[in-house]
Formats: C-alpha cells, sequence, structure tokens
C-alpha cells in the first residue's frame, strides 16, 4: 500500500506542478484553449493520444469487449490506429489546420458558424457538445472508481470527487498547454504500464501459448474456439465497435481541436507517426489484454448480466504491488488526460459559442476566460454528479456521447473541409440525424445497442449531408470560394519537406 500511495503522491504533485508552470501559456483565449498554435507534434501526438484513450477504453471497453470477442478484440485497437489515428491526421490533420486559423475559430461549433456563416448552428452544435459531452466524463470517473475500488478499498465516491478536484486544478490554472504537457508524461507512463501488464498477466497464465490454449478450450454456442478465432463469436458486433471507436474520433470535439493547435508542416508528419504508433500500443493492448478476459471465471450474475468493469480489475488484482502501482498510474494518466482534454473543450464552447453571442456579446479576453474557468468546474461538478449514480456499464456512457457527437458533426466537419457544395440545410440535417438516432435509441433500442446506435448515426449522417446538399439551396459562391482560398495560397518550403517539380 505504501509503494502504492507514494506513486500516487509523485503522480499529482508532478501534474499539479505543471499546471502552475503553464499558467504564462493562459493569459488569453488563444492561449488558454490552443496553446497559442504552437504546440510541436510530439505533444501534439501525444495529446491526441491520451486523449483518445482513457479509463473507459481500459475498465470498460477492454474487459467488455473483450470478454465479448476474445481474441478478435484486438482488431478494435487495429482499427483505433489505422483509421481513428492515422487517416485521421492524413485526412483532417492539415486542412483543420489551415482551414480554422483563416476562419479564426477556436472550437468545432466556432468553425460551424463561420463556414457555413450561421450564428444558430454555431449556438445548436455548442449545446449538443455540451450536452453529450458529460456523459463520457462521468463514463471516465466510473471506469477509475471501480479499479481503485478493487485496488484501495475506498468508496468510489471518494474516488470520483478527488479525481474531479485535482484534474479541474491543473485545467483551470494552466489551459491547453498545461493539458498538452501532462498528456506527453502520462502518454510515456501508459506505454511502459500496459506493456508489463500484458507480459505480467501472459506470465501469470504459463505464458502466451497456454493462455491461448486456456482460452481454445472455454465453450461457445458459436464454434469451438471461438475466443481464440479470427474475428471471434460475432464479427457484426465488432464491426460496429471498430467504427464507432475508429471513425468517431473524426466527429469528436476535443479530438478535432488537438489539429487547430498544431505548430508546422512537420509537426503534422511527425505526429501522424507518433500518433498511429502509440495508438498501436495501447489501444491495441488494452483490446488484447481485454481479450483473455474469459479466462478469469467471471460470469454472468443472477440477473443474467456479465460484470463486465470487474473483468480487468479482477485481472489485474493478482499482480504484485510494484505493479498494481504503475498499473493505477496508468489508467489514471488515460484518464485525466481525457478529462481535462473534455473540461476544456466543454467550457471553451460554452463560453464562445454560447453565451458570448447569445448573452454578453461585448465580453473582452479577461471576462471570457473567467468564464470558461467558471464553466469548467461547473462542468466537472455535473458529471461528478452522474458518475456518482452510473448507468450499468461505462460502455454504455461513451457510446451514447460518442455516437450522439460523431453522428452529428462528423460528416458536417468533414464534407465541409473539402467540399464547396454542402449547405446550410444539410448540416442541420445531420445534427438532426446524429443526435435523433443516439436519443431514440436510448428510449426504443431498435437498434440493441448505443455503440450499433452510434455507428449507424455516423454513417446516416455521411449519406444524409451530401444528399440533402444536392437538393437544397447553395450557399453564396462568393462567400464559399473566400474560404477556399486559404487552401490555394503559394507557400515557400524548403527541399527535403517537398520535392521540386522534375526540371524540363
Amino acid at each position: 500500500m505504501a509503494v502504492k500511495i507514494v506513486l500516487l503522491i509523485i503522480f499529482f504533485t508532478v501534474m499539479i506542478g505543471i499546471g502552475i508552470y503553464s499558467r504564462k501559456k493562459a493569459t488569453d483565449v488563444n492561449g488558454f484553449v490552443l496553446g497559442g498554435r504552437s504546440v510541436g507534434p510530439w505533444l501534439t501526438a501525444f495529446a491526441y493520444g491520451t486523449s483518445y484513450f482513457s479509463a473507459v477504453v481500459f475498465i470498460g471497453y477492454a474487459g467488455q469487449f473483450g470478454y465479448r470477442f476474445g481474441l478478435a478484440s484486438t482488431w478494435i485497437g487495429i482499427g483505433n490506429a489505422i483509421i481513428g489515428s492515422l487517416l485521421a491526421w492524413v485526412i483532417l490533420g492539415r486542412r483543420t489546420r489551415i482551414m480554422t486559423k483563416h476562419l479564426h475559430s477556436v472550437t468545432m461549433p466556432d468553425f460551424f458558424g463561420k463556414r457555413y456563416g450561421s450564428k444558430p448552428m454555431c449556438v445548436a452544435a455548442s449545446v449538443i457538445a455540451f450536452i453529450f459531452l458529460i456523459p463520457y466524463t462521468a463514463s471516465v470517473y466510473s471506469g477509475l472508481s471501480n479499479l481503485f475500488e478493487e485496488v484501495f478499498h475506498i468508496d468510489f465516491r471518494i474516488c470520483v470527487i478527488v479525481m474531479a478536484v485535482l484534474t479541474g486544478i491543473y485545467v483551470i490554472i494552466g489551459g491547453y498547454m498545461a493539458t498538452a504537457l501532462n498528456d506527453f508524461i502520462q502518454g510515456i507512463i501508459m506505454l511502459i504500464g500496459i506493456v508489463a501488464v500484458i507480459a505480467a498477466v501472459l506470465s501469470g497464465h504459463g505464458g502466451f501459448m497456454a493462455a491461448i490454449k486456456k482460452l481454445a478450450e472455454i465453450p461457445s454456442d458459436v464454434m469451438p474456439g471461438a475466443y481464440t478465432s479470427f474475428f471471434g463469436p460475432d464479427p457484426m458486433g465488432l464491426l460496429s465497435v471498430v467504427i464507432l471507436t475508429s471513425l468517431g474520433t473524426w466527429g469528436l470535439p476535443q479530438m478535432v481541436q488537438k489539429f487547430y493547435a498544431i505548430k508546422d508542416e512537420k509537426a503534422i508528419k511527425t505526429g501522424t507517426i507518433i500518433s498511429t504508433l502509440f495508438a498501436i500500443v495501447i489501444s491495441g493492448g488494452c483490446y488484447f489484454l481485454g481479450g483473455f478476459g474469459q479466462l478469469t471465471g467471471i460470469t454472468a450474475g443472477a440477473d443474467g448480466k456479465v460484470p463486465y468493469d470487474t473483468i480487468i480489475p479482477t485481472m489485474l488484482s493478482v499482480l504484485p504491488d510494484l505493479l498494481i502501482g504503475i498499473v493505477i498510474v496508468l489508467v489514471l494518466s488515460a484518464s485525466m488526460s481525457t478529462l481535462s482534454s473534455l473540461v476544456l473543450t466543454s467550457s471553451s464552447t460554452l463560453t464562445l459559442d454560447f453565451i458570448k453571442p447569445l448573452f454578453v456579446k461585448n465580453m473582452d479576453e479577461k471576462k471570457q476566460l473567467i468564464w470558461m474557468r467558471i464553466l469548467l468546474a461547473f462542468f466537472i461538478v455535473i458529471s461528478v454528479v452522474i458518475a456518482l449514480d452510473p448507468p450499468t456499464f461505462i460502455a454504455q456512457l461513451m457510446g451514447i456521447s460518442w455516437g450522439a457527437l460523431a453522428g452529428s458533426f462528423l460528416a458536417p466537419f468533414l464534407y465541409g473541409l473539402y467540399w464547396k457544395g454542402v449547405t446550410k440545410a444539410a448540416v442541420w440535417a445531420g445534427f438532426i440525424c446524429g443526435v435523433g438516432i443516439t436519443v431514440s435509441n436510448m428510449f426504443i433500442n431498435y437498434l440493441g445497442s448505443p455503440i450499433n446506435a452510434g455507428a449507424v448515426a455516423m454513417i446516416a449522417g455521411m449519406i444524409v449531408v451530401p444528399v440533402v446538399s444536392l437538393l437544397t439551396p447553395k450557399m453564396d459562391k462568393k462567400d464559399v470560394d473566400g474560404i477556399f482560398t486559404c487552401l490555394d495560397e503559394k507557400v515557400m518550403v524548403e527541399k527535403k519537406m517537398v520535392l521540386p517539380k522534375e526540371e524540363e
């Protein structure tokens, strides 16, 4: 216990110290929200990765889907790396940075408002973001509390409140730069921790091959050895999870805004490689570890439900004290980085895109910073209240949040970066489609789960936005051309960055 407590004290001291150190970068809105748009490749890549993967992935998703799909759940991690990281950086990174700076946009709702020339659209997007980022934040708290309760035998309510206070302190003081620096340190801890945990867990089952053999012997209604098969016992269910957790990041405000802050072209190229490798190790490792969840012996209770959130903590409970301490810091690192990103995104969005345009139109920089810090604390309080009485499985909370946000924002944002023909009506249709499918499924449950609903909402949005755009009045050509001129500007670069055309 002494080892665990010492590691936690060191961890929290460093996090708060970085918050204090970063306060000089948070003196204006641009610095507080985007770090002055001067963040390098390593900080941006780690900020992206650590915001992507939290206790929800490590405790909730890895436990639930590893138990359901076996080793095939590793495909989720591969999808997260290829689609959620590599393609996201390649397709969104550069254009997002160029166009958001051209439009002087600092949030995703602000981008919608300026790209499509509609203040009501900006306000609507900010409301959607604020409402549906709350359950995501609550799911992160909930995932952490399960682990702390298992290891320290402390009431989960205390864990949730302490986490909220510590996260709030360093984000309120240091803003985006504090989160980016902390994310870098937390990312390194996560990389070391996940490798050590996988090695220890497999060793506890007699090694890799022995663990595979035990897993293959577990009976399944589908076929013998289903949990060690290539696509597992439920390939379509697996595909839904891959779509939601991989493609979903393209439409999440807290993820996309990382591209707003990138420094330059070199940072994008380097960041793409770092972010992808990070995702392969962390996400691939988490789901690979979860694939051995059936070996814990956990089964459905009297109500017929499997306690998925206890699977990973049970696997970890037999590890040596020092390794358990490392795991705790690992999960804390993953979760605090995600929490800081969520609360910063939500408070800045609500301040800049809702309160300022509707209620305090002449708000100066100083007042905007005050409002953001107040709302940041308010957002944390609301999410803590939900986390203290959460739904049965934390994966449900994350599914609802990702489904509504990505279902609403993915298509309008992606098409808006590349296609001049997107119309205002199409964007509104995308918002309605994303929220409508996710919320209606919560009450009617016609798609089976929030995971399926989120995947359907994203795919539907990608179809609805172009179809509606072809059928509704176009935006003013002059305005749209003016927005896209930023992509045609000539810039001088060194030959080592871009090869020149062949001389005649």
